[in-house]
This record gives structure tokens, C-alpha cells and sequence, in this order.
């Protein structure tokens, strides 16, 4: 164990000689394009880089943004996406409520928090990819 970490470091020593420049000083390497410290646009790559990309326009592809507050009543419920035809909904009914109620919701018609009487319906919701 003790021999793989020496060589380890003498591998690191060596590769930092090799980055000196001909007056001996180590070069200064920066991954920003401008040097500095890089941006959250410059390094975020993947699915980080796509959510990134839709905030900016204004999508939401992945759900990730808190959803638009509605009345919760019969003819205003409040919309939960989701790609299958059920999801599980938790309700804090009064704000300083330190208690979730959770229940099913099913596609169809809104259904009501068992608890407090709010109203949820299911919206179907396709992902970006």
C-alpha cells in the first residue's frame, strides 16, 4: 500500500516538473475561457446543461420548478403532472402543519385531500427526452 502511494506521488512530482516552462515557473492552466474560475454554463454538461438551457427560456421539461399555486377548489385543483395514470400526492393542509397527509391520485376527474378537502386533478406530462 505504501509503495503504490509513493509512486503515485512521484508520478504527480514528476508530471509537475514537467509543466514548467523554460524559466523554471510552473504555467498557470485555467479551465475558464477567459481565466478565473469557470461558470456554472461553462462546466455543467448532460442533463444538468439541458435543464440549465430550457430555465432560460422558460421550460420546465423535467417538473423541477415549484408548480403555480391554484385555489384547490372544485373548479380550480390544483395540477399535479405525471407520466402514468396515478401518482402519490402528499398535502401539508394548514402552513405551520408539521404533518403530511398522503394519498393516491388517479387520472380523471379531481380528487379531494382526505384531510382538508383540497382539490387535485392529474395532468398528463411527457418528458423532454
Amino acid at each position: 500500500m505504501a509503495s503504490r502511494l509513493l509512486r503515485g506521488a512521484g508520478a504527480l512530482a514528476a508530471q509537475a516538473l514537467r509543466a514548467r516552462g523554460p524559466s523554471g515557473v510552473a504555467a498557470v492552466r485555467s479551465m475558464a475561457s477567459g481565466g478565473g474560475i469557470p461558470t456554472d454554463d461553462e462546466q455543467a454538461t448532460g442533463l444538468e446543461r439541458e435543464v440549465m438551457l430550457a430555465a432560460r427560456k422558460g421550460l420546465d421539461p423535467y417538473n423541477i420548478l415549484a408548480p403555480k399555486g391554484a385555489s384547490g377548489t372544485k373548479e380550480d385543483p390544483n395540477l399535479v403532472p405525471s407520466v402514468t395514470n396515478k401518482r402519490i400526492v402528499g398535502c401539508i393542509c394548514e402552513e405551520d402543519n408539521t404533518c403530511v397527509f398522503w394519498f393516491w391520485l388517479h387520472e380523471g376527474e379531481a380528487q379531494r385531500c382526505p384531510h382538508c378537502g383540497a382539490h387535485y386533478k392529474l395532468v398528463p406530462h411527457q418528458l423532454a427526452h
